[in-house]
């Protein structure tokens, strides 16, 4: 599976079910622990959680793939671990303490606003 497929795929679960200034990082020139950063925000601590499930669903369901990994589910950032796409769901507090684009700042922001529908 090509990574920036995923990336769009998770992107669009993401928006369908509305997720926040969702950013999405290409970093495979700055880093060998991805190709791509995709970064969202819910609305409340019930939110971030759905989202995090419903990526996880929605990506068995449409493309039969499963996460590595899934870290921090009970907390205000979940992580979930596709090998060559990192999925960062904050709230929105954790989401700027820990900056991740601050933090990814050399690397390019991939646009996805072809992908994103309008509120």
């Amino acid at each position: 599976m090509e990574s920036l497929f995923l990336t769009k795929e998770i992107v669009k679960v993401l928006d369908e079910k509305k997720a926040i200034d969702i950013k999405t990082i290409k970093t495979e020139e700055v880093t060998v622990l991805s190709d791509y950063f995709v970064i969202a925000s819910g609305t409340s601590s019930t939110h971030t959680k759905s989202l995090a499930e419903d990526v996880d669903y929605e990506i068995k369901k449409r493309l039969g793939i499963e996460p590595e990994h899934i870290e921090g589910r009970a907390t205000g950032w979940t992580l979930i671990d596709y090998g060559t796409v990192l999925v960062h769901i904050f709230d929105a507090q954790s989401r700027d303490y820990y900056g991740i684009e601050r933090l990814w700042a050399d690397a390019d922001i991939l646009d996805i606003s072809n992908i994103l529908t309008e509120d």
